[in-house]
């Protein structure tokens, strides 16, 4: 990808379109396919960016990613002068190749032919039809788009010589209506009269048989030579399926130093987000460290001893003796600790938490009592800010391993260098962070038929291609309470969604409950936070914390156990051993557990109510308080 030849974004027409700010990021970031007004484009790379785009802070994010920073796209301002110049990202037209809906006549579309916020029209009719985009595109496993060669496909099955060397070959997509699905959709060729079918066309490695390669490049790139082509097979899929555009996305929650933090901690924190610091801190001692050291003291104002003793201070993990430090890989172990120990961080513009309760006392029903006893602890937070980063994409299948051993690239979000900072968003909102008793979590995750029903679940997780990228999540161990606790987050974010008015998709979850390699020393964490956040407002209508006092938290948690008991596809559901992609949910489906997947860290994977509620086999976490709800629910049914 690095070694492709460039053309310059900016040398094409402008097309104005508007998306909004968080759109940039997911879905329509670089790489991703965005369809507006039967027109289509792709998000090029961020080297396309005007050079207004704001900054945003994230120094805990930024230094887990390596980058000096990150940049949101400006907001354009209403009114004519917004269109002035352009202020947004570039997009370029995808796919080139279009069809008039009017004649069927395909066209291969050059950027010379844009008008400015005009659409494509066909040149053959008289009443200038819009064209719209082919249906079908090729992509491949190490991140490369681009069009199909229909010329290529339409002469696919055409053994006369004079049809093999037909040099016009002007094009026309017909639609016969003698019959339906693809096989009525054909490429025919107009001079020639050779056509095909579009039938078999999604079939695996079928570009292959007809001889064409991958063009080694994303649209928004010109094609490379014979020696930087790529190897990869390419693959024929719809322009707007799901496994076109795979985003890495990042996240990090604002968290500000802890209390009483003195000036030096500041200074130090000041030095290991410095762009060269990195480069500093894996150098040997020798001339390159000693110049690193003298740039890294004179922009951060500290003397060169300072600098190296801040190196001293880190171990080889990534771990820093300052206070609130964290592994570089894990930016959970902050978080945790700001929400579990709310009063050990100062309130902030961006950070405000306060510690609650779920208000039971001794007159409360036994569930009740039972669920004060379980939970230990509960934060609302008034106050949150959320970064979130596009490190990259990969397209046909998501990074990592895959059954057959292979796995889709990563490709950078910028396709030439090392991007030097990465495309965010900054969104504000409030929620709502709810802890366990650990000591109960650890008698629970020590029963047998627990540990082995976890087990089997982890038995699918190492077998998927998605396994990575889940451990980045889970930890390098699978436990009982990160399923748990993720199948407790999904139900909260459902339940809280008739209670608080907000609607499901604008909630979102951060689990913690990841394990740690051996030899670590870091805390136990055993929580959901569940958070709502808008980009394009500061703040939100305070549903959430309103949701987290009392009395409202206690009847929210025990309604959504209740609710947890019962699936409209039970007993299936129920009984399942494995479930959606790659068998990592058990008893969990649309109709009780899943979410819109904005809402889900990890795609709705690894969830079942089984450890949630339990069952005949598996004793489940919140089963007695369940069992006793209920039992008070039909004591309080007069008999007849």
């Amino acid at each position: 990808m690095s070694r492709c030849r460039e053309r310059s974004v900016n040398s094409m027409k402008d097309i104005r379109h508007k998306v909004r700010r968080t759109q940039t990021i997911v879905p329509f970031g670089v790489g991703g396919v965005m369809d507006v007004l039967g027109e289509s484009f792709v998000a090029a790379d961020i080297r396309s960016w005007p050079a207004a785009a704001e900054g945003v802070d994230s120094p805990r994010l930024a230094n887990k990613l390596r980058v000096d920073g990150f940049r949101s796209a400006p907001v354009i301002p209403s009114g004519k002068a917004a269109y002035a110049t352009r202020l947004g990202p570039g997009y370029v037209r995808f796919p080139k190749w279009l069809f008039c809906p009017r004649c069927r006549d395909m066209q291969l579309w050059h950027t010379d032919r844009e008008v400015r916020n005009r659409p494509p029209t066909c040149g053959r009719c008289a009443d200038r039809s819009q064209l719209a985009p082919m249906r079908f595109i090729q992509v491949c496993r190490a991140g490369h788009m681009a069009d199909i060669d229909w010329r290529r496909w339409a002469h696919s099955r055409s053994d006369a010589h004079e049809q093999r060397q037909c040099q016009v070959r002007r094009l026309r997509f017909v639609a016969t209506p003698e019959s339906s699905g693809l096989e009525a959709l054909r490429v025919v060729c107009v001079t020639c009269r050779a056509a095909r079918d579009l039938l078999g066309i999604s079939r695996k490695n079928i570009l292959k048989q007809i001889g064409q390669r991958c063009t080694g490049s994303n649209p928004w790139q010109s094609s490379p030579g014979a020696e930087d082509a790529c190897d990869e097979i390419p693959q024929a899929v719809q322009r707007g399926a799901s496994n076109v555009y795979f985003p890495v996305i990042h996240s990090a929650i604002d968290i500000p130093s802890p209390v009483g933090s003195p000036q030096e901690e500041e200074l130090v924190r000041t030095v290991i987000n410095h762009k060269y610091w990195p480069d500093f801190n894996s150098a040997e001692n020798g001339p390159i460290s000693d110049a690193l050291v003298t740039v890294i003291s004179e922009q951060c104002g500290v003397t060169p001893e300072f600098v190296r003793s801040v190196r001293n201070r880190v171990d080889g993990d990534g771990l820093s003796t300052l206070s609130g430090g964290d592994a570089e890989d894990d930016l959970s172990i902050a978080e945790w600790t700001a929400f579990s120990a709310p009063e050990s961080v100062a309130d902030s513009k961006t950070f405000a938490v306060r510690r609650t309760s779920l208000g039971i006392d001794e007159a409360a029903p036994v569930s009740m009592r039972e669920l004060n006893s379980v939970v230990s602890t509960v934060v609302v937070a008034d106050r949150v800010r959320e970064v979130r980063a596009l490190e990259g994409f990969s397209r046909y299948e998501p990074s990592g391993e895959s059954e057959e051993g292979e796995g889709g690239t990563i490709v950078s979000v910028n396709t030439v260098t090392r991007a030097p900072w990465l495309p965010a968003v900054e969104t504000y909102g409030e929620g709502i962070f709810v802890a366990v008793d650990e000591q109960r979590l650890h008698s629970w995750e020590s029963l047998a038929p627990v540990r082995e029903w976890t087990r089997r679940i982890q038995r699918d997780l190492e077998a998927s291609f998605k396994a990575d990228r889940l451990r980045a999540k889970s930890g390098p161990d699978l436990l009982p309470r990160f399923v748990m606790l993720h199948t407790l987050a999904h139900h909260f974010i459902r339940q809280l969604s008739y209670d608080s008015g907000y609607n499901a998709a604008s909630l979102r979850e951060r689990v913690y409950a990841r394990s740690h390699p051996a030899g670590r020393e870091l805390p136990a964490q055993a929580g959901v936070f569940i958070y709502t956040a808008a980009g394009d407002a500061e703040g939100t209508l305070g549903g959430l914390v309103r949701q987290g006092q009392p009395p409202h938290l206690a009847e929210t948690l025990i309604r959504l156990l209740e609710s947890a008991q019962w699936c409209s596809q039970d007993p299936l559901c129920a009984d399942s051993t494995g479930r959606s992609l790659a068998n990592l949910n058990r008893a969990a489906c649309h109709a009780c557990t899943l979410l819109p997947e904005t809402c889900c860290e990890i795609d709705n994977s690894l969830l079942d109510r089984t450890l949630l509620i339990g069952d005949g086999e598996v004793p489940g976490f919140f089963r007695d308080i369940v069992r006793t709800a209920l039992e008070e629910s039909a004591d309080a049914v007069d008999p007849w």
